[in-house]
């Protein structure tokens, strides 16, 4: 059985180094979507320090997200392609790192406690099908550090999941 290891987060590179090896080892030889979102978003909100909130969306159709497995408060269950900030990340098709939810325009405030937050394009061999979406309650808590490791942690559960009907 799985038991995620207690990562020191001093070192950013460092800590996602080990939480991509967890993850790798908690997705091996699983290939549910679903099931492997629902641990993603779990050792994701367990690891990383200073999280409110941490899931992820799938496309429902070209127009919208709905929302998937997660860790955190209820949140909002539709999200328009172009709204808020997971909309606007699909929109653009790049991720999105906001240092203050409310200086951006158009922001879903699911909960209002969360103060900044990094979105990250789920993307396989057909394009975008999603987001993995992570919110603070600390303004400026993600940087391009943190981007880049939950990008890493993004693709493992690409790679590790099947998405075939």
């Amino acid at each position: 059985m799985f038991a995620a290891k207690t990562i020191d987060s001093s070192d950013k590179a460092a800590f996602y180094r080990d939480l991509v090896a967890q993850l790798k080892a908690l997705l091996e030889g699983e290939r549910d979507s679903i099931a492997n979102a629902a641990n993603t978003s779990a050792l994701i909100f367990q690891m990383v320090p200073d999280l409110n909130w941490a899931g992820f969306y799938f496309l429902a159709s070209d127009e919208e997200l709905v929302l998937g497995p997660f860790q955190g408060k209820p949140a909002c269950v539709r999200i328009a392609v172009g709204k808020g900030v997971c909309g606007t990340a699909v929109d653009l098709d790049m991720s999105m790192l906001v240092k203050d939810v409310h200086d951006f325009p158009g922001h879903i405030a699911c909960d209002a406690d969360s103060r900044s937050e990094l979105v990250v394009l789920l993307r396989d061999n057909d394009g975008v099908f999603g987001v993995l979406d992570l919110d603070s309650p600390t303004p400026g808590r993600f940087d391009k550090e943190d981007q880049a490791g939950i990008e890493k942690l993004a693709a493992i559960y690409v790679a590790a999941s099947s998405f075939e009907d």
